[in-house]
């Protein structure tokens, strides 16, 4: 059987809070304190209420676990204290979850609270959160840098034989784009997220010469790409121009592009490294 104790100043208080509430079912929880305090069972406050005894157990347990007394279903500010609150909203600002019951897990996991997922909703709103895509934005760039190459580019083009070969190399890795979806974001503000996709899944390295499309190089590596399989690669590369007297490569500036090994094995095979500019 549950039983609520309250002091005096208690009771004044919910007395007057029932007398100016104009929400009944505020007013009901009141009554189901108030009456439990004086001693009345939950079956006999059911019965002079009109409610189930299953909810007045539940306004009970909420008043004696947080006081609460709002009908919201963990929507209030009650189950969460103003510097639980002004946590949560920095958090929020910083991490973008795409389902509220993410949320709800965060919050009982940092502060052993329970909300529900309609209630959590209300208090997103509440606090000026709406359902939203976030923005996409390029990764930064430097348009010196760019305009620098394109120049040594155009001078590169210009100075070499027939048997020096230019490649633009690159690796892909489909399906693995950023998906930008949608998630729990604060109105009015544009929350950026870099569109550039993770190195998993298919594998595929490949090489092109301008003008000779049909004898693109390709390789598909299972597990990753790495230094050993862009020496690999080199090697096949070279395989695919045997008599040139050198290759002029073209590709970005990943870390497997620069190690050392792969470097070393470029000068070896005579294939000539250029980096593309940020």
């Amino acid at each position: 059987m549950l039983n609520i104790s309250l002091s005096q100043e208690q009771k004044s208080t919910l007395e007057l809070r029932h007398k100016k509430s104009r929400d009944k079912r505020e007013c009901d929880r009141i009554k189901a304190v108030l009456l439990s305090d004086e001693g009345w069972s939950v079956e006999m406050i059911a019965q002079a209420l009109r409610i189930h005894e299953t909810s007045i157990s539940r306004h009970i347990n909420d008043f004696i676990k947080t006081e609460k007394l709002t009908p919201q279903s963990g929507g209030s500010d009650g189950y969460l204290n103003e510097a639980q609150t002004t946590q949560l909203i920095e958090h929020l600002c910083d991490v973008t979850y795409l389902h509220t019951h993410q949320i709800v897990a965060y919050i009982k996991a940092s502060f052993n609270i329970e909300y529900s997922v309609s209630g959590l909703n209300k208090w997103l709103h509440q606090h000026r959160f709406s359902y939203k895509q976030p923005k996409g934005v390029p990764h930064k760039f430097d348009v010196e840098k760019q305009n620098d190459f394109i120049k040594f580019y155009d001078a590169l083009k210009e100075s070499l034989k027939d048997d020096e070969p230019l490649l633009f190399m690159d690796a892909v890795h489909p399906t693995q784009a950023t998906k930008i979806t949608a998630g729990w974001i604060r109105k009015g503000v544009d929350k950026p997220i870099e569109t550039t996709g993770s190195r998993t899944r298919l594998n595929i390295v490949g090489a092109i010469r301008l003008g000779y499309l049909g004898e693109a190089v390709i390789e598909q590596y299972e597990k990753t790409v790495n230094g050993e399989s862009i020496i690999d690669f080199f090697t096949k590369v070279r395989g695919f121009y045997p008599h040139c007297k050198s290759i002029n490569l073209v590709l970005d500036g990943a870390g497997y592009h620069r190690s050392k090994d792969v470097k070393a094995k470029a000068e070896e095979l005579n294939i000539i490294l250029h980096y593309l500019p940020p």
